[in-house]
C-alpha cells in the first residue's frame, strides 16, 4: 500500500491548505483571549506612563512643602549680606537672619599662641637625650572636664627637629608645628589653635630653664572682640555666629564699617513654582493624549474612559481652585499669586503678579504656595503610592494577564489535539484516494490490455 509523508501528496488534493483554514477557523477564540492580553498589556504600560508623570509632579509639590521646624517663609528665604570694607570683615547670613544694617567695631582679633625653638646647624641635629619629654598643657580642660595635656618622649626617632616636629603633628592634639629655615640655621616653630582657652604652658625636662628656654613663646593665645550694633561679643575664633541668630561673621582686621542683611524670597518662590508649573504641564498633556479621541480618524486615546485617568484628572485640576490659604488676606488662591489656566488646561506664571504679592503679604503667600505643595502632595500619594488607585489597577490587569495566559495555555492543548485529529483523518483520506487511484490506474490498464488482444 502506498505511504503518504505530506499531506495531499498521496491523492493530489490540498488537504494541507485545508488543515490550515480549519485551523484558523478553530483557533479564534484563543485569538481573542490573545487581543485580551495585549489590551491589558498596553494599559499596564500606559498606567506605568501616568504614573511618571504625575510621580514627578509629586516630587515637584513636595519642594512646595515647609520642612520639619521652618515657617513656610523660612523654608523659601535666601539671604544676602553686604560688607561696606571687606578687608575689615566678611559675613554670610541664613534661616533667622533679620534684615537690616548693623555696625561692626573690631578691637581685637583672635589669635593662636606660637613657640620658637632656638637655632640648630640642620634639622637632624639632636635637640634632646632619650628620656627628655616635652608636655603641652592647655588653659581649659575638655568636654568631660578633664585636664587637656599631651606629653611627648624623646627617643632616637625623634629627638631632632624633624622627628619633634613630626611626633607633634602626629599627636594630634590641636598644635601645628613646621621647620623655618633662616640663614643662621633651622628653627622649630610651632603653633596652637586661636583663642585664650587654647592657651599652652610648656612643660617637661625640654621646655628648659627660664634663664635658658628650649622654646620662646613669640606670640600670646587671643580671643576676638568686637561689636555689633554697640553688643560686645567675644569668640575664640575670627568666626563668629553668636551676636545675631542667622549670621556668621568672618574678622579680618582691626577697624569698623557697615554690614547689611537682606532677605529674598522672590527667588526661591518662583523657582520652585516654575518647576511645579513644568511638572503640572507635562501631566496634564500626557492625561489629555491619554484620555483624547480623535472624531476624524476615530482612533482613541490609550486610557480613554479610564477611570484612574479621570479621576486623576478630575483632582489635579481641582487642587488649583480648591486650595486656599482662608483668613482675610486678598491673596487666597494661585490666581492671586499670578498663575493662570490656558485653554488647553496648561498654567503659566505671570512674576510681576506674584512679586506684588510677596511684597504685599509675604507670609501669606508663602503659606498659600506651601499648601498648594501639601494639597497635592498628598492626593497624588493615593493615585501614585505603594497603594495608590494606579498600583491597584496595574495589580488588577496583571491578574487578568495571568488568567488569560492559563486559559490560552489550556485553548492551545485543546486546538493541538484538534490539528493532530485533522491530521490523522486527512492522512487515513490521502492514503485512501492514493490507493484507489492506482486500482483505478491498474484496471485502467487491464481493460487497455484486454481491449488491444480482442481487436487482434
Amino acid at each position: 500500500m502506498t505511504t503518504v509523508t505530506s499531506l495531499g501528496v498521496g491523492s493530489g488534493l490540498d488537504l494541507e491548505s485545508l488543515v490550515t483554514k480549519l485551523m484558523t477557523a478553530e483557533s479564534v477564540p484563543l485569538t481573542v483571549l490573545q487581543t485580551k492580553q495585549t489590551s491589558y498589556s498596553s494599559n499596564i504600560s500606559s498606567l506605568g506612563t501616568l504614573k511618571s508623570k504625575l510621580s514627578a509632579l509629586q516630587t515637584a509639590a513636595a519642594a512646595l512643602t515647609t520642612d520639619i521646624g521652618k515657617t513656610a517663609l523660612d523654608k523659601f528665604a535666601s539671604y544676602s549680606t553686604t560688607v561696606a570694607d571687606t578687608t575689615i570683615a566678611t559675613a554670610t547670613a541664613t534661616t533667622g537672619a533679620v534684615a537690616g544694617t548693623y555696625s561692626l567695631a573690631v578691637t581685637q582679633l583672635a589669635q593662636a599662641q606660637t613657640f620658637t625653638s632656638g637655632t640648630y646647624a640642620s634639622t637632624s641635629t639632636a635637640i634632646g637625650s632619650a628620656g627628655d619629654t616635652l608636655t603641652f598643657a592647655f588653659a581649659t580642660n575638655d568636654a568631660s572636664g578633664n585636664s587637656r595635656s599631651k606629653t611627648i618622649t624623646l627617643d632616637s626617632s625623634n629627638n631632632s627637629l624633624i622627628g619633634l616636629r613630626n611626633a607633634i603633628n602626629g599627636a594630634s592634639m590641636g598644635v601645628t608645628a613646621t621647620i623655618v629655615n633662616g640663614s643662621a640655621g633651622a628653627q622649630l616653630v610651632f603653633t596652637g589653635t586661636p583663642g585664650l582657652s587654647n592657651a599652652i604652658t610648656l612643660g617637661g625636662s625640654l621646655s628648659g630653664t627660664t634663664t635658658t628656654p628650649a622654646f620662646t613663646k613669640t606670640g600670646s593665645a587671643l580671643d576676638a572682640n568686637y561689636t555689633l550694633n554697640g553688643i560686645a561679643a567675644t569668640s575664640s575664633t575670627n568666626t563668629s555666629s553668636s551676636v545675631v541668630d542667622g549670621l556668621t561673621v568672618n574678622l579680618a582686621k582691626l577697624g569698623t564699617t557697615t554690614l547689611t542683611v537682606a532677605t529674598d524670597y522672590a527667588t526661591n518662590i518662583t523657582k520652585a513654582l516654575n518647576t511645579f508649573i513644568t511638572a503640572y504641564n507635562d501631566a496634564n498633556s500626557t492625561m489629555t493624549t491619554l484620555g483624547a479621541y480623535d472624531a476624524t480618524t476615530k482612533v482613541a486615546g490609550a486610557l480613554q474612559g479610564n477611570d484612574v485617568l479621570r479621576d486623576a484628572q478630575t483632582q489635579t485640576r481641582s487642587l488649583l481652585y480648591a486650595t486656599k490659604t482662608g483668613g482675610t488676606s486678598p491673596y487666597q488662591t494661585l490666581s492671586d499669586l499670578g498663575v493662570s489656566v490656558g485653554a488647553d488646561g496648561s498654567l503659566s506664571l505671570d512674576s510681576t503678579k506674584l512679586n506684588k504679592a510677596l511684597a504685599a503679604d509675604p507670609s501669606t503667600t508663602a503659606a498659600l504656595v506651601a499648601k498648594i505643595g501639601t494639597a497635592y502632595n498628598t492626593t497624588l500619594d493615593k493615585i501614585v503610592g505603594s497603594t495608590g488607585a494606579i498600583q491597584i489597577a496595574t495589580t488588577s490587569d496583571n491578574t487578568m494577564i495571568s488568567e488569560l495566559t492559563k486559559r490560552e495555555d489550556a485553548l492551545q492543548l485543546r486546538l493541538d489535539a484538534i490539528e493532530k485529529n485533522y491530521r490523522a483523518q486527512f492522512t487515513a483520506l490521502d492514503t485512501l484516494v492514493s490507493s484507489l487511484n492506482s486500482t483505478a490506474s491498474y484496471l485502467t490498464q487491464q481493460l487497455a490490455s484486454l481491449t488491444k488482444s480482442s481487436s487482434a
